[in-house]
């Protein structure tokens, strides 16, 4: 059997034997919206939640905050329309400010915002990006009710109308992208960001959920203290094509668009296997570690113990955060990495180590990707350099007859036993 893997901006061939059935874990292709910017609009004229445009008639700035590289948000048909609203509203261009929500990614340059947002934007509107590190920046709003300081973007923060741009898809551990969380973690501050990411080890938080979810119950404080007032949110299929779009108020937006992303990415299965081929989805979801590793969590809920994962992810940017990269120097184990996180608690970078190793400790993990070997045998990724080999190594240690699986867009698809 032949089979194409997402990889970067193209696709890898490998080959598995007859002997072997494969269970491919995605969904059934979803169409696209006919035209998306009829849905863009069609959800713009029908704000969800008691919000409305009057609402917004008398303000004098407005902040957008959007995702950054690492998302692969369709701004290009998101943003012409939204501006449209704004404009009927009387708000001026000058009035308008975008706000490149990085969490704790490195920071974007002027000359990369091209990538995210279309020149319709770039010519008209100031665009920011947001740096979690810089205290310049940030406005302390207190505590939330799991400890967490909120710190966020002061900018955003005093603005008359604060908008998020983003997607509605799974989460690791948030439960699902979307809503308030573009703004309540993508432009807020390193020690918020730390916090907040820390509920991740609280057995509640979990891929696909919501209302018990701490992580997620915690982002929705933040964004109620920053004061978001509108969303505007994309589902997209596999092909990352708009399928639906929602708009209004945060918390409206999530409850209608939480099952609809449901019905486009969970995947039942009989069974756990005892291999798994996995990819984020290609580009961007493969773009560094930090996002590809997703892939490893979403398939680890569908692997047995001691069984193998391979993970295929091009990671053309490396890592994706010094932070991690510099905490991995002289790291020589999965155990170590976790008596570390015991020992030093919980940090944002460091993190990526534990969710990895949390995985590597249960599985055998491999990796075939662009990064440099001794990066990838730094980050304790057990790089291979041929990954037909990798896998026929693998098949060796099952029986015939024994059943493998696939995930070509693990990151966005939710595995349910």
């Amino acid at each position: 059997m032949e089979i194409q893997v997402p990889y970067g901006r193209t696709h890898l061939t490998f080959e598995i034997s007859d002997r072997y059935p494969v269970d491919v874990i995605d969904t059934p292709p979803i169409p696209a919206a006919k035209n998306p910017l009829d849905e863009v609009h069609r959800a713009l004229d029908n704000l969800l939640g008691e919000v409305g445009w009057s609402d917004f008639a008398g303000a004098k700035t407005v902040a957008i905050a959007v995702n950054d590289k690492t998302r692969p948000v369709p701004h290009k048909h998101l943003l012409p329309p939204l501006m449209k609203q704004l404009e009927r509203l009387g708000i001026p261009n000058e009035a308008i400010t975008f706000y490149v929500a990085v969490g704790t990614h490195p920071p974007m340059t002027p000359d990369e915002f091209a990538g995210i947002l279309p020149d319709t934007i770039l010519n008209r509107c100031k665009v920011v990006s947001h740096v979690a590190e810089d205290d310049n920046l940030l406005v302390n709003l207190g505590r939330t009710l799991y400890g967490t300081p909120i710190w966020t973007n002061k900018y955003y923060y005093q603005s008359d109308l604060k908008i998020v741009v983003g997607n509605i898809e799974p989460h690791q551990f948030v439960g699902f992208s979307g809503g308030v969380k573009t703004a309540a973690i993508g432009l807020s501050g390193l020690k918020s960001i730390n916090h907040n990411h820390a509920l991740m080890t609280n057995p509640a938080a979990q891929l696909g959920t919501y209302e018990s979810n701490p992580a997620r119950q915690d982002i929705e404080e933040i964004g109620e203290r920053l004061g978001v007032h509108l969303a505007l949110n994309a589902i997209l299929n596999q092909d990352k094509n708009i399928v639906h779009v929602l708009a209004g108020d945060p918390v409206a937006v999530m409850r209608s668009g939480m099952p609809l992303s449901r019905n486009s990415s969970q995947v039942t299965v009989s069974a756990k296997y005892p291999l798994l081929i996995t990819s984020p989805g290609g580009y961007p979801k493969d773009i560094n570690v930090y996002q590809a590793q997703k892939a490893i969590g979403h398939a680890s809920l569908i692997t047995q113990p001691g069984g193998t994962i391979i993970l295929v992810a091009s990671c053309s940017q490396g890592s994706g955060s010094p932070h991690y990269d510099k905490w991995m120097i002289g790291m020589t184990s999965h155990e170590e990495v976790i008596r570390r996180i015991e020992r030093e608690g919980f940090r944002i970078g460091p993190h990526k180590a534990f969710q990895i190793a949390r995985d590597a400790l249960k599985f055998r993990l491999m990796i075939y990707s662009d990064l440099r070997k001794n990066l990838a045998q730094r980050l304790l990724l057990n790089p291979v350099d041929d990954l037909q080999t990798a896998l026929d190594s693998a098949l060796a240690d099952l029986q015939p007859g024994d059943r493998i699986a696939f995930m070509p867009h693990a990151a966005s698809t939710i595995p349910h036993i």
